[in-house]
C-alpha cells in the first residue's frame, strides 16, 4: 500500500497538525474489521478494534525492518489511523467499510491483467451525499480514491491503487424514473447495463448501449469509459446516449447537470468533460439516458466476402438500401471464423475458407414487415458481386445463433490463455490494409504466434487477440510495439472503446498530440489539484 505516514509529533494532514510526508510501499494489510457506527454510538467499537490496529501497525513495522527500502521514516500513528477510519465510517454510515484483507480479492482488479496496489479500504456509499462526504474527507487528508463500477473493463482503469480508498458505486443501483413521453430514464451510476435494458423494454422503449459484459457492467463505468459496443453504427457511443449527468468532484463538490433536453446550448456542456475521463476528473453518480423506440426483433444475415473492399462496399450498399437502418456490421476474418468454430464446436452456418465474414443486422419494431427490404438488399448485393454466399436468419433464435459466433471470443480467450488483446480503430477505408500489415508484421517477428482479427468494423473498430504468448513474447511488449506502431502509421487510435487505464497509458501519445496531453494535464490539475482521483491512470 502507499499511505501518508507521520512522525509521532505529527498527524495525517487535516486531522492532527502539519505532517511530514512519508510512504510505506508494497505491504500487505492484515484484516481490520471496521464497521459503521451503530445509531447513537459514536465509539463504533473503538476499544474492540484497538488490539487489531496495534497488530496492524506492528505488522507494518516488522515488514519495514526486513525491507528498509520500503519505508522512509515511521509508521502512521495508531491514533491517526483510528481517526481517519472513524471519519470514513461516519461518512458512509450506515453502510459498512472494509479494510485490509476484508476487501474481496475481486475488488482489487478488473478484467484486465493489470496488477495494482493494495488498497486501504473499500466503501460503497448508497447515495450521492455520502459519495461527496467520502471525497471531501479524502481530499482533505490527501488519500487517493479509485472509483469502481462493475470492473468489467479491459484496460486496468478500475485496478486498485496503493493505499487508496476503493469507492464502489454498486449500492447506487436505483432506476429513479422512466419518462416515455420524453424518451429518457434517470438512473444511478451503479445500475447494471442489462437491468437498464430490460427496464426500458418493459416500458416499450430500448436503451441501445450494448456490449458483451452487459450482465455485470455498470452504467457509471460505461459512461466513465465512453463505452461503445455492438450498435454504435446506428446509435453512437455512450456519449451519444447521455443527456445529463450528476458528478462529484475530488473536493466533494456536486455538479448537478441532469439535463433532460436534446437541445440545450446554454454555454459549454460540461458533462462531456467527464464522459470518457475514466474517473480521473470526477465520479459519475447519476445520469439521464436517452431512450429509443422499442424493438420487436431483427433481421440478420451472415455473409461470406472476398475481401475488405467488398465488405466496405456491402456496408455502403446496405446503408443506402435500408435508409441507414443497419444496427450492426460485424466482421470476422477467416482466422477468427475458423478459431471460433473449433473452440466452441458450433455448426458453421457458412463453409469455411472464405477470406472474410460479416454479420449484418437491422433491428425494427416489426421484423417480419422489414424482411422483404432486408432480403432485397442482399439480393442486389449478390447481383453487384459484393457477396459470395449468405445465410439468412429466419427466426429470433437464428439471429441469436449468428451472434453467438461473434460473441464466442470468450471461449477462444479461455483456451488460448495467456493472450494479449487489442481494441483499436483506424479510418474505415484503411482497415483492410491495416489488418494485412499487422498480420504480416506479426507473422514475420513471431512465426509461432496465433492471432485472430474481428470487430465492429462498421464503426472503424478492430479487435485483435494474440496468444498463447508465454513461449513467444511473455510480456507482450514486442507484440504491442508492432501493433501500435502500425496503428499510428495508419492514423488510428490505440483505444477504440475500452479506454486507456493503466494498460494503454504508455501508448497514449501515439493517438494524442503533445498539446492535447498538456491540456489534459492542466484540466486534471484544475479539477483534482491534489491528484487523488484514480491516480496513475490515463495520464
Amino acid at each position: 500500500m502507499k499511505i501518508d505516514i507521520l512522525s509521532s509529533q505529527g498527524g495525517v494532514s487535516g486531522l492532527s497538525g502539519a505532517p511530514r510526508r512519508q510512504t510505506v510501499r508494497d505491504l500487505r494489510l492484515p484484516g481490520l474489521p471496521v464497521h459503521a457506527p451503530p445509531p447513537g454510538n459514536d465509539s463504533w467499537g473503538k476499544a474492540r478494534m484497538m488490539s487489531n490496529i496495534t497488530n496492524y501497525l506492528q505488522y507494518l513495522k516488522i515488514n519495514a525492518m526486513t525491507a528498509n527500502d520500503r519505508i522512509e521514516e515511521e509508521i502512521m500513528s495508531e491514533n491517526d489511523l483510528i481517526i481517519f477510519l472513524e471519519r470514513l465510517a461516519q461518512a458512509v454510515a450506515p453502510a459498512p467499510i472494509l479494510v485490509g484483507d476484508e476487501i474481496p480479492e475481486s475488488s482489487l482488479h478488473d478484467w484486465s491483467a493489470e496488477v495494482g496496489g493494495r488498497p486501504l479500504a473499500l466503501v460503497a456509499p448508497p447515495d450521492t451525499e455520502r459519495v461527496a462526504s467520502v471525497l471531501r474527507l479524502c481530499h482533505e487528508v490527501g488519500v487517493p480514491v479509485v472509483p469502481q463500477g462493475g470492473r468489467s473493463g479491459l484496460a486496468g482503469g478500475a485496478v486498485a491503487s496503493e493505499g487508496a480508498v476503493l469507492l464502489s458505486l454498486a449500492a447506487m443501483n436505483r432506476i429513479e424514473e422512466i419518462d416515455t413521453a420524453s424518451g429518457l430514464m434517470v438512473v444511478e451510476a451503479g445500475c447494471v447495463l442489462q437491468t437498464l435494458q430490460e427496464a426500458a423494454v418493459a416500458h416499450g422503449r430500448s436503451f441501445q448501449l450494448d456490449l458483451g459484459a452487459r450482465g455485470s457492467a455498470q452504467i457509471g463505468g460505461n459512461i466513465a469509459t465512453n463505452a461503445g459496443g455492438n450498435r454504435v453504427i446506428r446509435y453512437g457511443m455512450a456519449r451519444d446516449l447521455v443527456l445529463g449527468l450528476e458528478v462529484v468532484l475530488a473536493d466533494g463538490t456536486v455538479l448537478s447537470m441532469l439535463n433532460r433536453m436534446p437541445k440545450n446550448n446554454a454555454a459549454l456542456d460540461l458533462k462531456h468533460l467527464f464522459i470518457g475521463s475514466e474517473g480521473t476528473l470526477g465520479v459519475v453518480t447519476r445520469a439521464v439516458l436517452r431512450l429509443h423506440p422499442g424493438v420487436g426483433g431483427a433481421n440478420a444475415a451472415l455473409v461470406a466476402l472476398a475481401g475488405f473492399d467488398q465488405a466496405a462496399g456491402l456496408l455502403a450498399h446496405a446503408q443506402k438500401s435500408l435508409s441507414g437502418r443497419v444496427t450492426a456490421f460485424e466482421l470476422m476474418w477467416a482466422d477468427y471464423y475458423r478459431a471460433v468454430l473449433a473452440e466452441t464446436g458450433r455448426r458453421p452456418p457458412l463453409a469455411q475458407g472464405h477470406p472474410l465474414y460479416a454479420l449484418i443486422e437491422m433491428q425494427g419494431a416489426n421484423p417480419d414487415h422489414d424482411r422483404d427490404d432486408f432480403q432485397s438488399m442482399l439480393e442486389s448485393a449478390f447481383e453487384e458481386g459484393l457477396v459470395i454466399d449468405a445465410a439468412l436468419a429466419m427466426s429470433g433464435r437464428e439471429v441469436e445463433d449468428f451472434w453467438s459466433l461473434r460473441d464466442g471470443v470468450a471461449e477462444i480467450l479461455s483456451r488460448w490463455a495467456t493472450t494479449i488483446n487489442f481494441d483499436v480503430s483506424v479510418p474505415l477505408a484503411r482497415i483492410g490494409d491495416c489488418v494485412g500489415t499487422i498480420r504480416a508484421a506479426l507473422a514475420a517477428r513471431f512465426p509461432d504466434l496465433q492471432f485472430i482479427f474481428f470487430g465492429h468494423a462498421g464503426d472503424s473498430n478492430i479487435h485483435l487477440v494474440a496468444g498463447p504468448i508465454e513461449q513467444v513474447d511473455p510480456t507482450g511488449h514486442g507484440i504491442e510495439a508492432i501493433v501500435y506502431d502500425i496503428i499510428r502509421d495508419f492514423g488510428g487510435s490505440v483505444s477504440a472503446e475500452h479506454g486507456i487505464g493503466l494498460h494503454k497509458k504508455p501508448w497514449l501519445s501515439y493517438s494524442r498530440t503533445a498539446e492535447e496531453l498538456d491540456l489534459l494535464r492542466r484540466m486534471k490539475a484544475m479539477l483534482d489539484p491534489k491528484g487523488i482521483l484514480n491516480p496513475g491512470k490515463v495520464i
